[in-house]
């Protein structure tokens, strides 16, 4: 009798460890995509911008020649906020490395390797509080972002975005608001699939 009960724990142990194993291998290189894509939107937003201010005043204190393309005031505060849901993606990627070795000592057959349901329920719930703080970092920097560029849309004449190139929407301006959506985008699948294991190993 206690044989067959513990086939069925050894059992069980090892399709939770399956799925956990599966559901942290996808949510690791899903979320590494996702580091990639935004950190490589931010880069081309930030290089422009230090481009543009080159461009903009070559010699410090010499004049600023208005006909030339200038940064966008405020934009920067998009930036942090994109590089902190980043910082947020990457700690959730470590999370994600961490379950598939959890997963791993549940596949193994020494029941002392095992770690605990407490350990494990502590991990997933880890993972949705920050892919929810990520998720606010992300909407803080979206917010910001398109309320810059709709205050310059509503702002532009076509005779002043040609003598004033600050109010023109540049498409640099738009990479900083399009990394802050593929961070909320990821955050929002990463707090899920915390939140759906977490359920499911309550059950």
């Amino acid at each position: 009798m206690q044989s067959t009960v513990e086939t069925a724990l050894n059992k069980k142990l090892e399709s939770v460890g399956t799925i956990l194993r599966a559901a942290g291998w996808f949510g690791f290189w899903l979320n590494l995509g996702f580091v990639a894509a935004t950190s490589l939107m931010l880069m081309f937003a930030i290089a422009g911008r230090s481009f543009n201010q080159a461009v903009v005043n070559p010699v410090p204190g010499a004049p600023i020649n208005p006909a030339l393309p200038a940064t966008t005031p405020g934009m920067g505060i998009g930036i942090f906020w994109a590089v902190c849901s980043i910082l947020a993606l990457l700690f959730s990627v470590y999370l994600t490395y961490r379950q598939t070795r959890f997963a791993k000592r549940l596949q193994h057959a020494d029941t002392v390797a095992h770690p605990s349901r407490a350990e494990v329920t502590q991990l997933l719930r880890l993972g949705a509080i920050v892919g929810f703080i990520g998720m606010v970092f992300a909407v803080f920097g979206g917010m910001t972002t398109l309320s810059i560029l709709l205050a310059k849309s509503l702002s532009q004449v076509q005779s002043v975005s040609v003598l004033d190139p600050s109010r023109t929407i540049r498409s640099l301006d738009i990479f900083v608001a399009l990394a802050n959506m593929t961070g909320l985008t990821a955050h929002l699948i990463g707090t899920f699939a915390s939140a759906s294991l977490f359920e499911w190993l309550h059950r």
